[in-house]
């Protein structure tokens, strides 16, 4: 693989930074400074960018178990951050497939596979989300068809698609949405008259969030897991 192309699937730069970095001698490969971006890489050989040793490696999926007051950004250096809780290398490359907000926990989804991510993104793929919500105020069976219909929101032109609502309990509800608006969940309570005090994403598609994950904690997604969203 030529050294410009490797520096770019281990870093994320462009080819242009990449090609400006080796320029610039910030790149060894088996101990000799290299400036031709071209130059062919081996297995064999050892890249390092600026002190660090760079390691070609596939896609990667993951399943985090966000908490409360953690946000979705992929800026690693913030503290707030989920990208914080990873302790793994090349962590910057990764994206959020589908962002909680803040005082939401739950099911968090990372990875460098654009098309992959794209299928449980997209509203056109139909890919279900399940929430479960803890309300203010008590609701009844009479609401289950509205949800079913869809929802209007304010501030929108069209009905939220059909969504799923089973009541647990009168404050306790699950709700499966195939989109993503803004503040979607809290929106279509909103519209019932209820408030949301509690938000928790328990699955996405057919990946539900692993019990044995505490909060804070991550693994990387079985290929079950992986295949039930295709790749």
């Amino acid at each position: 693989m030529r050294l410009d192309k490797y520096i770019c699937a281990c870093t994320g730069l462009t080819r242009t930074q990449a090609k400006k970095v080796i320029s610039k001698r910030e790149v060894c490969v088996s101990g000799v400074f290299i400036k031709d971006p071209a130059f062919k890489v081996s297995e064999q050989d050892e890249v390092v960018f600026l002190g660090k040793c760079l390691f070609l490696h596939g896609a990667r999926y993951i399943m985090l178990n966000k908490p409360l007051g953690v946000v979705c950004t992929s800026i690693d250096d913030d503290a707030r951050s989920v990208m914080g809780l990873l302790d793994i290398e090349d962590r910057d490359a990764l994206h959020i497939a589908g962002r909680l907000d803040i005082d939401t926990t739950g099911l968090v989804i990372l990875t460098d596979d654009g098309g992959w991510s794209h299928r449980i993104t997209s509203p056109k793929k139909k890919c279900g989300k399940r929430y479960r919500v803890g309300l203010a105020e008590p609701i009844g069976l009479e609401v289950l068809h509205q949800f079913e219909e869809g929802i209007q929101l304010h501030g929108e032109k069209h009905l939220t698609k059909p969504a799923k609502l089973e009541i647990i309990s009168p404050h306790d509800v699950l709700l499966t949405i195939h989109e993503g608006k803004y503040h979607q969940v809290k929106r279509m309570f909103a519209a019932m008259n209820n408030r949301v005090v509690s938000l928790h994403r328990e699955q996405v598609g057919e990946i539900q969030l692993d019990e044995c994950l505490e909060e804070g904690a991550w693994r990387f997604l079985s290929e079950v897991e992986i295949e039930s969203v295709g790749r």
